[in-house]
């Protein structure tokens, strides 16, 4: 039988998948610190990033506006503002035609800000989170490599592939609503709304399992280069031959791909809940309200990432017999 090793805080017992998940899991909940260093790094660069794409959108609504922020003057009225679910469910065409509008009005200064400062957060995102990768790998298990350069490397190609599934995605929902609302309303019929939204289903969904199968390969590659002292295409090449362990990584990435799914959808009930007592809760109640859902979400996430990190890392070290023929 390969030889099992120990991690600090992780078990000796050979790890079968996502059937040691929950064991992972109530480890990483008894290691605080790791959630911790996540939320850390992460929110170190979210809450600035925010900050600034803030500042610019509200530079640009009050450049449409006359400095007054009324969305009135982009052709929303205030019914649409108030109460947007139920103005969508009662004229789901009049709002999209609203909402065109208003979008046509800011979408070229919106634009203009996005070439420059969307690839600036990219940028920055690659640094900032290969820092704070190695610091949680790294006080996860301190005998890790530390290869902050190669992790940079590894974290733009993972940022390139991102894009390029949100593109697909985009492609995909424009491609939805050709079908289903745009010839259909060309050819004077009803916009088929429940074929529209069943494709963006069975799109999102479709994608959503193509990433979570390749993901984990970017996810892998740099806990590699950390265990092996390797580069960027080393450890790209290694991750792809992983021979028994793969299979097992994939579950895991697919597991918790599935609790993230259940994660948004959490969120989104709770953000639901104050709405039918509408009419005696304040705007800055649900402002409030819906930015705790907000951040209970970002800790949970966060929390889940660290637990994918540990789950990969306690496959190797159970596997770890096998390092040289799976790394090489």
């Amino acid at each position: 039988m390969a030889e099992t090793r120990k991690v600090e805080g992780v078990s000796e017992a050979p790890v079968r998948g996502t059937q040691s998940l929950v064991q992972t899991l109530g480890r990483c909940w008894k290691r605080p610190a790791l959630t911790g260093l996540e939320v850390l790094w992460r929110w170190t660069f979210g809450v600035p990033a925010l900050a600034v794409a803030g500042w610019y959108g509200r530079r640009i609504l009050a450049a449409h506006t006359a400095g007054t922020f009324d969305v009135g003057r982009l052709g929303l009225d205030r019914a649409l503002v108030s109460d947007p679910v139920g103005a969508a469910a009662a004229d789901p065409l009049g709002v999209t035609a609203k909402v065109s509008h208003a979008v046509g009005l800011v979408r070229p200064d919106v634009v203009q800000v996005a070439l420059w400062l969307g690839p600036l957060l990219l940028v920055a995102w690659v640094v900032v989170s290969s820092v704070g990768r190695t610091v949680v790998l790294r006080r996860m298990d301190a005998r890790l490599h530390g290869r902050v350069g190669t992790l940079m490397g590894l974290q733009a190609i993972r940022t390139v592939a991102l894009v390029g599934i949100f593109a697909a995605w985009f492609g995909c929902l424009r491609w939805a609503a050709e079908v289903a609302v745009n010839r259909v309303a060309a050819a004077g019929g009803e916009p088929n709304l429940v074929l529209y939204f069943a494709l963006s289903i069975v799109s999102t969904l479709g994608l959503f399992v193509l990433w979570a199968g390749v993901s984990w390969v970017f996810s892998v590659a740099p806990l590699l280069a950390m265990l092996r002292d390797m580069g960027v295409g080393r450890s790209l090449s290694a991750a792809f031959r992983l021979g028994v362990v793969r299979s097992k990584l994939v579950e895991v990435n697919l597991v918790l791909g599935i609790v993230k799914i259940a994660l948004v959808v959490l969120a989104i009930v709770f953000s639901a809940t104050p709405v039918p007592f509408s009419g005696v809760t304040t705007p800055e109640f649900l402002a409030w309200w819906w930015t705790g859902v907000a951040v209970l979400y970002l800790l949970g996430s966060d929390f889940f990432h660290v637990a994918r990190l540990m789950g990969y890392l306690e496959l190797w070290r159970a596997y770890a017999g096998q390092e040289d023929s799976l790394a090489r």
